[in-house]
């Protein structure tokens, strides 16, 4: 199992569209046992679901995230963790042990007028062991 999370300076990136690296972790029996961080090489929104596919990720965590990219990683087969903040490690972490604190419903729209940046992530859900 490989897990992706969107990457800046250990944290959690808050836009997936405009994220320059994921941290790749590879999972074995459910523990971390190697990770490596990749640049994206400029990719954006949709195209980075087939990154992510190239790299053999099939789990993704990430603060926000819009819903044509959601459409993407669904079509790729990648389980998607949105509305997730603070430390990469500690979230994937949280992901194994089964109480993850993200938001199914969270949404980012950059696309409206103005270009004002108004909320990436929602109200928080910890998940009941959804691996």
């Amino acid at each position: 199992m490989k897990i992706a999370v969107t990457y800046e300076n250990q944290e959690v990136f808050q836009h997936f569209g405009h994220c320059e690296a994921f941290k790749i972790y590879e999972i074995a029996d459910n523990a971390v046992v190697s990770s490596e961080v990749v640049g994206t090489g400029g990719d954006g929104h949709e195209a980075l679901a087939g990154f992510l596919r190239r790299h053999g990720v099939d789990t993704l965590i990430c603060g926000g995230i819009g819903g044509g990219a959601r459409m993407a990683l669904a079509q790729a087969g990648i389980e998607l963790y949105p509305g997730v903040t603070g430390d990469a490690d500690a979230a994937v972490d949280a992901l194994l042990k089964g109480c993850l604190d993200y938001n199914p419903d969270t949404m980012c729209n950059h696309h409206h007028e103005g270009g004002e940046h108004h909320s990436c992530h929602g109200n928080g859900h910890t998940c009941g062991g959804h691996m």
